[in-house]
């Protein structure tokens, strides 16, 4: 059997990593769900108090649904960052946890490790740090996503607004670093529609126990 160029074997590896982690968000992907609308092109770049996503950044893309839910049952459901994979279906193992105590705040850390099913397998680290938090209103996170060979910065932002029938949930990424993929979605549709599950099914089966 011919043996691999080091480089080539590198060059592949790389690949192989980029494709699995255009299945996965900033933190989690689902398989499935029903797809939710990209929002118009046009409007200005979401903020949360007046900060918004890296501007400059390769790759950009925002995305928004309408759901049938109470305001605090949605919130609740974002801002439990270790309870995410009991409700979303990550394209890839991972976990999620807090690296400090009580609510989720301002200067709140959190970090996210996916094990890629790549060849040899790869574990890629998320660490993120919220930056803007308006309960209720909206939440802003910034943070690497980082393994070998692989780098990128993110800025995420997402915001909640009571319109006629529920709440519209609005949501925008930018990642930049070599590897940012300006055609991914970043998985902020399927994201989008794991929480419309979550929030609508939960609303239907009655309070959730605190």
């Amino acid at each position: 059997m011919r043996s691999t160029d080091p480089t080539t074997s590198r060059t592949l590896r790389r690949r192989s990593l980029r494709t699995a982690l255009l299945t996965i968000p900033l933190t989690a992907a689902v398989l499935g769900a029903a797809p939710a609308q990209a929002a118009a092109p046009g409007p200005a770049s979401l903020t949360c108090q007046g900060k918004g996503v890296d501007q400059g950044a390769k790759a950009r893309h925002r995305a928004e649904i309408l759901i049938h839910a109470p305001l605090h049952t949605i919130w609740d459901l974002q801002t439990d960052v270790e309870a995410w994979t009991s409700w979303q279906k990550p394209a890839a193992p991972m976990t999620v946890r807090r690296l400090d105590p009580g609510p989720l705040r301002k200067h709140s850390r959190f970090q996210a490790t996916v094990d890629v099913p790549t060849a040899p397998p790869s574990t890629v680290v998320i660490s993120s740090t919220v930056q803007q938090l308006q309960r209720g209103k909206c939440l802003r996170w910034t943070g690497p996503a980082d393994s070998a060979g692989y780098h990128i910065d993110g800025v995420h932002v997402w915001t909640f607004a009571p319109v006629r029938g529920g709440i519209l949930v609005r949501t925008e990424e930018s990642h930049s670093g070599a590897q940012a993929d300006p055609s991914s979605d970043m998985g902020l549709e399927t994201w989008l529609a794991d929480l419309k599950t979550a929030a609508e099914t939960s609303t239907c089966d009655g309070p959730r126990q605190h």
